[in-house]
């Protein structure tokens, strides 16, 4: 699995399982990520047949990591002068991975499966900046949902 788009890293996750249950290693400090640093981390968990997005970033790049569910990923190329190009994935519990989306790239995510399901996401900016005290790097799409056929 890659991506086309200019500055989306991805990359395939392990999930190790025993008998206790399963792991997969989300970070390690000899496999970095050129020009990507995350500053915060969050879960957020996702009701079946629910979207997240269409929406980009002007600053900020996303690190999402997809372990549980069964997502479909929608990447959209937004910035000026680059040749148009979307691109889906479906990631979750059977195919994990790693994405880095930089800032003008349009995302959005919807959980395919019948459960709740959590993705991480490791941004390298603060939301809404040092003590949330600036104003939320974020710019919504949803008059595009159409093109993101949720």
């Amino acid at each position: 699995m890659e991506s086309q788009l200019e500055g989306v890293v991805v990359r395939q996750l392990s999930r190790r399982e025993d008998a206790r249950g399963w792991l997969v290693e989300l970070y390690r400090s000899d496999e970095p990520i050129a020009g990507y640093n995350a500053e915060m981390s969050y879960v957020s968990v996702t009701k079946p047949g629910v979207a997240r997005g269409p929406h980009e970033h002007k600053h900020q790049t996303d690190g999402f990591y997809f372990l549980s569910g069964k997502y479909r990923l929608v990447l959209w190329e937004n910035r000026p002068g680059r040749p148009a190009r979307r691109e889906e994935f479906e990631v979750g519990v059977d195919c994990p991975a790693f994405f880095t989306v930089p800032p003008g790239v349009v995302h959005g995510y919807r959980n395919e499966g019948d459960e709740e399901a959590f993705v991480i996401n490791c941004p390298d900016k603060l939301y809404a900046g040092p003590g949330r005290s600036e104003p939320v790097d974020e710019i919504r799409h949803e008059e595009f949902d159409s093109e993101f056929r949720f």
